[in-house]
């Protein structure tokens, strides 16, 4: 890799790979120390092509979701069958990974700006602006910018555009998907939320189960299904369509958090 050699929004390659190696050295223990991750779907990033894929996810976090997905594909690529044993992975890592994120959040800080470099396609939210709800166009540059990305590797977005659970999927991500055409790679989280604050950066509880499935790629007629079908589509596949949201009686609560206790992992479980 040449010194100044750039990607397509202008990055030097060799500065990025570094921003990636050290951050990713510094979370490691985040998903394989402090807390668990159990990981399902490795064989699924080893089957994708290069570039034109879209993942599409739940969200739970402003950041450590993102983080333990380069972790866990750029693992994955690397034959590491569902686990993250082992940092060296990052040594050589999967360049063009990139993901959406709102341009404030990105801004608010010199670790999201460093973490920007690393991949962010920073956009402005068109439903919510510094806390107030807003009502905007989207912007063609932004759009352009995730098309840019398809075209150049995978992009990771949050169809949600919000880490509060069975918020409605926004139809940015529907028509993204029917005008570009990419292969669309459903991944579930969870245990991220009772492990890291809102923003992903502290570890607020040690111990926890994180699990992050990689599903196989969605079967999408691009012709011929409407934006509401793609996103009925999106919601059933990242386990946010509202009949996933019900109420459980309070003794299968119980029975639930005695199971979760009883997965909870242990230093001493390898």
């Amino acid at each position: 890799m040449g010194l100044f050699k750039q990607n397509p929004f202008g990055h030097y390659l060799f500065l990025k790979k570094w921003i990636i190696r050290i951050l990713g050295g510094l979370t490691h223990r985040r998903f394989r120390g402090f807390n668990e991750l159990k990981i399902e779907g490795s064989e699924v990033i080893r089957n994708l092509p290069d570039n034109n894929v879209l993942f599409i996810s739940n969200h739970q976090t402003y950041f450590a979701d993102v983080v333990a997905m380069f972790h866990v594909f750029n693992a994955s690529l690397s034959q590491r069958d569902d686990n993250i044993k082992n940092v060296g992975y990052l040594w050589q890592p999967k360049m063009n990974i990139y993901y959406v994120a709102a341009k404030e959040t990105m801004k608010s800080g010199i670790l999201p700006k460093i973490m920007a470099y690393a991949g962010s396609i920073s956009i402005e939210r068109t439903w919510r602006d510094k806390g107030t709800d807003v009502n905007r166009q989207v912007k063609m540059s932004d759009i352009s910018a995730i098309r840019t990305a398809l075209n150049d590797g995978w992009v990771i977005t949050f169809p949600q555009g919000t880490t509060t659970p069975f918020k409605p999927i926004r139809k940015g991500t529907a028509h993204i998907i029917k005008h570009y055409k990419p292969i669309v790679v459903p991944v579930v989280i969870d245990g991220f939320r009772r492990s890291f604050d809102k923003k992903g950066l502290r570890v607020k509880k040690k111990n926890i189960l994180q699990s992050m499935e990689i599903k196989e790629p969605l079967d999408i007629d691009y012709e011929n299904e409407s934006i509401a079908e793609i996103v009925e589509k999106i919601e059933y596949a990242i386990e946010q369509h509202p009949s996933f949201l019900k109420v459980i009686p309070q003794d299968v609560l119980d029975a639930q958090e005695t199971l979760n206790q009883q997965r909870r992992w242990r230093p001493d479980s390898n």
